[in-house]
């Protein structure tokens, strides 16, 4: 039994929406109070067990290989996957998974943008006892705006920054079984093609958590967990 414990990290990303910052970088390599979002991620992984983590690489690509080389530096062992052509996030992942020994049971896919502090262990329970094909985490969805409450006579209560709305959405972290591979597209996401099909069948499990979470998406989004960071209000592995 293989007991190495194995990561994708899909870092081909551009983030147009965060240029000018991204015109010579890409998106995971973007740096928070010094350090590029892709570091947490991978300190995150590593505090969880993770040993060896695939970075699925398109833009600009040959500055995560430079920046985690071997990995050792990092705690993990560094494998990397690079698109000559554009596969899409599923594309990407099916190619990455090729570098995976056939013998690992469970692999952890995280879109490479993604900021978190959920502990692995309940998402891994949840995938093996369901026996789904792939567990996805679901986070509450955030408010872009503050939430005003009021009462039944029409006076203001409180003020709510940042809530969130009575929905879950897709955080961009999941647990995949190994035999996935075939399922998804060679070129394409798999959002739209596998998970939709995975669903219909009753092979995907949802794991709701409510832990740190923040997908980096703007300007804004790095200015604030910037702050939280300095601050103290968010603790992450290795931060």
């Amino acid at each position: 039994m293989n007991d190495r414990f194995f990561a994708l990290s899909i870092a081909g990303g551009r983030g147009e929406r965060l240029r000018p910052v991204t015109d010579n970088r890409p998106k995971a390599m973007v740096e928070i109070d010094g350090k590029p979002i892709i570091g947490y991620q991978v300190d995150w992984m590593r505090a969880q067990g993770v040993t060896d983590v695939v970075f699925l690489c398109g833009y600009m690509g040959k500055m995560i290989e430079d920046y985690f080389d071997d990995g050792t530096a990092h705690g993990i062992t560094a494998h990397y996957s690079f698109e000559e052509t554009p596969l899409g996030r599923g594309g990407a992942i099916k190619r990455g998974l090729s570098l995976v020994p056939e013998d690992v049971r469970d692999v952890l896919v995280a879109n490479g943008d993604i900021i978190t502090n959920q502990p692995l262990d309940p998402i891994i329970d949840l995938h093996q006892t369901s026996g789904a094909t792939g567990t996805m985490m679901l986070v509450p969805y955030p408010s872009q705006y503050g939430v005003v409450e009021s009462d039944d006579q029409d006076v203001v209560t409180r003020f709510i920054e940042k809530g969130s709305l009575p929905f879950w959405i897709n955080a961009g972290v999941y647990l995949f079984k190994r035999q996935i591979e075939p399922l998804l597209p060679d070129v394409g996401d798999h959002e739209t093609t596998t998970f939709q099909d995975l669903a219909n069948e009753g092979r995907l499990a949802a794991y709701r958590s409510t832990m740190a979470w923040t997908s980096i998406e703007s300007p804004k989004d790095l200015s604030d967990i910037t702050d939280q960071i300095r601050e103290g209000r968010l603790t992450l592995a290795g931060s």
